[in-house]
């Protein structure tokens, strides 16, 4: 493996690249010719090339034996027609990738009334964006068997870190449910799940899925009340279902009308990854120290 191709040079990939590029050539896929100094400067090659112009794609056959993908979805229909564009282009050589880690997500499971969720429990999406990102990982494995490529995904939840934070939701004073109507949430802090894509293309084995979450368990109202705790804001107020729904946007309440809870002891027992934030108070917490450090606090004893 001596070329790797990034897909989807979003913040979760400008995580990975400063490891990888230290490794491998690394280049990255971008449509943004703004962004490509930005990837020059943590060591990607950029190419300009856009998911959903499939000429543009040409570039990318045949030029890296493993590929990062990360790119999302349109934002619209039940197929994911950027990844479709994306293995067609990678098919049109001679010379294949023999390696593809996907980040897809844990919307795939769909609504399980608060159940835990394994790798092995069957997708039921409830959503448009979850049943792309279905559609999305049964084209990857078709092209996975296909080509004898070794495809693995990694199904995230949400996605945070110290400049993902929920702080401008908890300022603007949103709701959230009652704790009788509350929905199970999961998490990942960015720089675990970067550090996760990376071990993968060693580790993972080829067709398998992994839940790549952490090991927090709260609910949604909890975990806003913990934030809130932490960086010093006023815990968001809780209310019904049917007053909630007048008050945040659809896309808020979306993410409240399912509610599961994810197992992710296979990222531990079969990658052997520990995660520098195993829980979301480590990560906020990791987050206030680098606040104050930013403000040229004193880090104290």
């Amino acid at each position: 493996m001596k070329n790797v191709l990034i897909v989807g040079s979003g913040d979760v990939a400008c995580r990975a690249i400063p490891w990888l590029a230290k490794r491998f050539r690394v280049y990255a896929l971008t449509r943004r010719p703004e962004d490509m100094a930005a990837l020059r400067a943590i060591g990607a090659v950029p190419l300009l090339a856009d998911l959903d112009d499939r000429k543009s794609l040409r570039r990318v056959a045949g030029i890296a034996q493993t590929v990062l993908h990360f790119a999302p979805p349109p934002a619209s229909g039940e197929t994911d027609t950027r990844t479709a564009k994306l293995l067609a282009a990678l098919a049109s050589r001679q010379s294949l990738p023999q390696r593809l880690v996907y980040i897809s997500t844990t919307g795939v499971y769909g609504d399980r009334g608060g159940a835990w969720v394994s790798e092995t429990t069957p997708c039921r999406p409830g959503t448009g964006r979850a049943k792309r990102r279905v559609d999305a990982e049964a084209r990857l494995r078709a092209f996975g068997r296909r080509q004898a490529c070794a495809v693995s995904i990694l199904r995230a939840p949400g996605i945070y870190a110290a400049d993902r934070l929920p702080l401008a939701r908890l300022e603007r004073g949103d709701p959230v449910l009652v704790p009788e109507q509350d929905v199970h949430t999961n998490h990942i802090h960015a720089e675990d799940l970067a550090r996760m894509a990376c071990v993968a293309l060693f580790r993972a084995r080829g067709g398998r899925v992994y839940n790549a979450v952490d090991e927090t368990d709260l609910a949604m109202g909890d975990f806003f009340d913990l934030a809130a705790d932490m960086f010093g804001r006023p815990r968001p107020e809780r209310v019904p279902r049917d007053i909630l729904a007048s008050r945040i946007s659809a896309m808020a309440l979306s993410f409240m009308s399912e509610s599961r809870r994810i197992d992710g002891a296979r990222v531990r027992k079969e990658l052997r990854l520990r995660l520098s934030y195993p829980t979301v108070r480590e990560g906020f917490a990791a987050a206030i120290d680098q606040s104050r450090l930013s403000q040229g606090d004193s880090p104290g004893c």
